[in-house]
């Protein structure tokens, strides 16, 4: 258990700026199950989705980026978990990349692996692990994806893969929540940390792919992830 409250390199929880964030927020003042609620809204929305350098890269940076994807945000969540001594660990697995299109321009997609790592934070609450996806498409993103596509059907990109996208399973009330959930391929299991994930399976892309992908082509990505926010589909 002790393994699942530690700070990590990724998970750095003692960092300056987390610190502050838990202070002016006063989530080290709330009982666990509301502490959590509000980390997790905080996450899901105040967190736009969007592409880091990298996902093996510091809570605390991407707190300083203020966006984020599954494994980016999942970081910076069980970050903010930790800090309060709440325990909670990664569930690693791939999708398929088609459900990122829309999101990433078409013309970008054959130069994604055809899997994806992804993972889910499980956190433990009144005796309950319980499985946290939902938080990775903040509000204003998932509504103009919404008004773009109208029916309650299962629905697939965006970097979203949910059975009805009208009432997707993202609101948090001490339960689990999904949002790419129907878009899994490989399940990896559980890890005590993201560090150890990425230490045994890397990063999606690997050489100039990576380098292009971190110089170039996620702003370009982001670029087109916040149009579609403001302006829609």
């Amino acid at each position: 258990m002790n393994q699942l409250t530690a700070a990590t390199p990724i998970l750095d929880f003692q960092h300056k700026s987390i610190q502050q964030l838990i202070k002016q927020r006063g989530w080290n003042k709330l009982e666990p199950v509301q502490a959590v609620t509000a980390i997790y809204y905080f996450i899901r929305d105040e967190i736009h989705f969007g592409y880091n350098r990298d996902d093996a890269i510091a809570a605390s940076e991407v707190l300083a980026n203020g966006y984020g994807q599954c494994n980016t945000k999942g970081s910076l969540f069980m970050a903010l978990v930790r800090a309060l001594n709440i325990p909670c660990r990664l569930h690693a697995f791939t999708i398929y990349n088609s459900l990122q299109q829309g999101a990433i321009p078409r013309y970008f997609m054959p130069l994604a692996p055809k899997r994806i790592l992804h993972s889910w934070v499980e956190v433990l609450l009144d005796g309950q692990w319980l499985n946290v996806e939902g938080f990775i498409i903040d509000k204003a993103f998932l509504s103009q994806v919404q008004r773009g596509f109208s029916q309650c059907n299962s629905f697939s990109g965006y970097g979203i893969a949910v059975p009805c996208l009208q009432q997707p399973n993202n609101e948090f009330n001490n339960n689990h929540t999904y949002i790419q959930a129907e878009g899994i391929a490989d399940d990896f299991g559980v890890v005590a940390s993201p560090d150890q994930f990425y230490a045994k399976h890397g990063s999606n892309l690997q050489g100039i792919k990576k380098l292009a992908y971190r110089y170039v082509l996620r702003h370009l990505i982001n670029v087109n992830v916040k149009r579609i926010r403001q302006y829609g589909i």
